[in-house]
């Protein structure tokens, strides 16, 4: 698995950075493979964010999670892993990661990631 996928993505300057706003971003076509079966494994990804000085550019984060189609990785270890990319380039005061998953076996998943991290 490739450590440069945060490398894609890109910001543009927060045109209200004096103001706490929430940015919320669907991305209903989200895939990836599942590293025991190699079957595909889909997705919806919702990020909640506040931008500080930058946002997010959307089709650079369309094309990064494009690169994530043929990883072979855990659900758990995808929405984090993702998570981590997008704070270190968009760098948001706060930020929420939700991944669901569609049912496999009858068996459906929810992962949140939060940043700055919360104690549960």
């Amino acid at each position: 698995m490739s450590d440069d996928f945060h490398k894609t993505l890109e910001t543009f300057d927060n045109p209200r950075p004096e103001r706490d706003y929430w940015i919320e971003i669907h991305c209903p076509e989200f895939t990836s493979v599942c590293p025991k079966t190699g079957q595909p494994d889909f997705g919806t990804l919702i990020f909640r964010y506040v931008a500080d000085l930058q946002c997010v550019e959307l089709k650079s984060l369309k094309m990064y999670l494009q690169r994530y189609r043929n990883e072979g990785i855990f659900y758990e270890r995808v929405t984090n892993r993702i998570m981590d990319d997008f704070v270190a380039v968009v760098r948001p005061r706060q930020c929420t990661l939700e991944s669901r998953w569609t049912p496999r076996g009858g068996i459906s998943s929810v992962i949140t990631v939060r940043y700055p991290d919360e104690p549960a």
